[in-house]
């Protein structure tokens, strides 16, 4: 994600220069795609349909066998009714048009191809119906299967992932393959049968006369050529709207999520953010109507050139009847087997054009789980054990987006039964530093160990099952008690191990007081659900980290919702807590890190001081100290009234 000045200016201060606000701008360094999607043609389209058949068929093989074989045996043996529907016109038509005089004996001999042409038609008909109802079957699992495969993917890719300009925006594109996934069986489907029908249809017309098919499949370039840039055109005008498709997702989310909603209403910004979204929104309008109008200028061109081709047919037609080189009753056949011979063709390329855009998407999706956006974990293979000492030497870690490293040349450790606490004022990367640590980001330059071995080298789910983090904005799931506490990994020893954790984080307060205890949904937006205060779900955040197994406990703000009395049996109990685990304590609440063994005090990405509490509080020029003074410095208050008709001025620092 990049940040573009908008073309709108605003109005600057008096005396300024006239300056532009910042506007969100998604965009992929290096993107290929569009590139690609110019490279478009017939002759790759043709190239390309084989390959996407196999693809969903492959897809629907994975979630359905039998129907995928009973699919492709129903399309199968409906074009071989087919080619017997038509031979068997002749049949029809060559005893009716033999006189002028139409006799007993000759309806008797009709009767035959009559009756295989009526079965034909009928179990064709049949055959169509149990098609259908297999592609709807099929249509929703190749879509969740497809989902599956992206959410995975997803998972798998680096946390970092989500600082880096162009990830959200490719996981949009996937995302997109995965909404046409459902089409893609359907439309192979279209173009399996399509190609049988002209299959068999081809065969009569070939027995008719020769020269009939090749001229047909010329008729009919003009419109595949057609509709293969048609097809081109609504992909690239999709990926062009891209970026604006995603901020109106995020708009919307901003204007009616709960989190934002109070904020939407006491600052306002309703009228604003709609704005916006309708200005986003006459962009797509504006791409998309361009694309459109060229869509149908190219069409339209090619239904012209192919209806005058289709001409050329039926006067070389008339001209072989003219000449006798078929006969009137083959005319018939030729005239159904035309029909047949041209509607599968149109379906071919017309089904070909959507199965060729959709495929397009599929790209996307199956790009994104092969590199998982570009960032797939690549990491080493050893499980590691709880570790004594997590050690950083030397780390600098840069954002992509930012100016300077949010780490510059850190150094530090931390052991086994100790607590470390970083401190720092805004952006020092406390945060940043205690990410690292756990091995959820890699530095850039420099290596983070434990117990000797760098996280580079270790498998990074079994290194994440000995990490324990509760983050300042931790997540409210909507589950019950227990799985928000266990998160899904239950420990042999069950409820007692989730209600010693909830102690532990005062949490058990919180359960009693539910309607079913752990067995309470905790989600108030669904029927049924209960919802917490910020407080509570404070301590059933830290719950869930106590609750992990031993190994690195990481508490960023830990306590920021509570109140004093659950403040204080936090860090009460913390030191407890710290005998089998390696701690790293992240505030700005300088009187809670007086519990720690070590502080480490950061200032722009750097560690400027590191000690005991009582050797930082005695460098009085430190900043640890100057933080200190500054939290602690609250002098003023305001005095009590003596009587209810007696006004006080208050203290003006007691405001401050």
């Amino acid at each position: 994600m990049t940040t573009i000045p908008k073309p709108t200016a605003t109005t600057a201060p008096t005396g300024e220069a006239e300056v532009s606000d910042e506007e969100l701008k998604f965009v992929i360094p290096g993107d290929r795609r569009i590139e690609a999607a110019n490279a478009i043609t017939t002759r790759a389209m043709a190239r390309r349909l084989p390959q996407l058949i196999r693809r969903s068929l492959a897809l629907g093989w994975q979630v359905d066998r039998a129907a995928v074989i009973a699919l492709l045996g129903v399309q199968l043996l409906s074009g071989v009714l087919e080619a017997f529907g038509l031979m068997a016109t002749t049949g029809v038509i060559k005893p009716l048009i033999a006189s002028q005089h139409i006799s007993g004996d000759q309806l008797r001999s009709a009767v035959p191809s009559l009756a295989v042409l009526s079965g034909a038609i009928g179990l064709r008909a049949l055959l169509g119906i149990a098609s259908t109802a297999l592609s709807a079957r099929l249509a929703p699992r190749i879509a969740r299967e497809a989902e599956l495969e992206l959410l995975d993917a997803a998972t798998k890719a680096e946390l970092a992932a989500y600082d880096n300009p162009g990830y959200n925006d490719r996981w949009d594109a996937a995302d997109r393959g995965v909404e046409v996934s459902r089409d893609l069986l359907t439309e192979a489907q279209y173009i399996l049968g399509a190609s049988a029908s002209l299959i068999a249809s081809a065969f009569v017309l070939t027995a008719v006369h020769p020269i009939l098919l090749p001229l047909l499949l010329l008729a009919a370039l003009p419109k595949g050529v057609a509709s293969v840039r048609a097809a081109r055109i609504s992909y690239i005008a999709s990926l062009a709207t891209t970026k604006d498709r995603r901020l109106l997702g995020m708009l919307r989310w901003y204007v009616v999520d709960k989190q934002t909603a109070d904020q939407v209403r006491s600052g306002t910004m309703a009228p604003f953010l709609l704005d916006k979204y309708r200005t986003a929104g006459a962009r797509i309008d504006r791409t998309t109507d361009q694309a459109t109008w060229r869509s149908a200028r190219i069409s339209l061109l090619g239904g012209v050139a192919g209806g005058l081709a289709h001409a050329v047919v039926w006067v070389a037609l008339a001209l072989l009847v003219f000449t006798g080189q078929i006969s009137v009753a083959a005319v018939g056949t030729a005239f159904l087997a035309l029909g047949r011979v041209s509607a599968g063709l149109d379906g071919i390329v017309g089904y070909g054009a959507q199965l060729f855009r959709t495929g397009m998407y599929l790209d996307d999706w199956a790009d994104f789980i092969d590199e998982a956006g570009g960032h797939r974990i690549d990491r080493g293979s050893q499980a590691p054990a709880a570790p004594t000492v997590v050690r950083a030497e030397n780390i600098t870690f840069q954002y992509p987006s930012a100016d300077r490293p949010a780490l510059d040349d850190v150094s530090l450790e931390v052991r086994r039964g100790e607590v470390v606490a970083l401190v720092g004022e805004n952006g020092s990367g406390k945060t940043t530093l205690s990410k690292i640590l756990s091995a959820l980001y890699l530095p850039d330059q420099g290596a983070v160990s434990w117990d000797g071995t760098d996280t580079r080298e270790l498998d990074a789910h079994a290194t994440w099952e000995r990490v324990a983090v509760v983050p300042q904005a931790y997540a409210c799931w909507p589950l019950s008690a227990r799985e928000n506490i266990t998160l899904g990994q239950a420990t042999e020893q069950g409820d007692a191990a989730v209600l010693a954790a909830a102690r532990a984080a005062g949490a058990d307060e919180v359960i009693d007081g539910l309607r079913s205890g752990l067995n309470t949904l905790l989600a108030k937006e669904w029927w049924g659900g209960q919802e917490l205060s910020g407080g509570q779900w404070q301590r059933i955040a830290l719950a869930r980290a106590f609750h992990r197994p031993a190994g690195l406990l990481v508490l960023d703000e830990p306590t920021a919702a509570l109140d004093p009395r659950a403040e204080h049996r936090i860090f009460t109990g913390l030191r407890q807590l710290a005998a089998d685990r390696a701690v790293v304590l992240v505030t700005h609440r300088l009187t809670n890190v007086t519990i720690a063994d070590r502080i480490v005090v950061l200032d722009k990405g750097r560690v400027i001081q590191h000690g005991t509490p009582e050797e930082l509080l005695a460098q009085q020029d430190g900043l640890f100290r100057e933080l200190w003074d500054l939290q602690n410095e609250r002098t003023g208050r305001v005095p009590a009234p003596t009587n209810s008709n007696e006004h006080v001025e208050p203290n003006q620092s007691a405001l401050f």
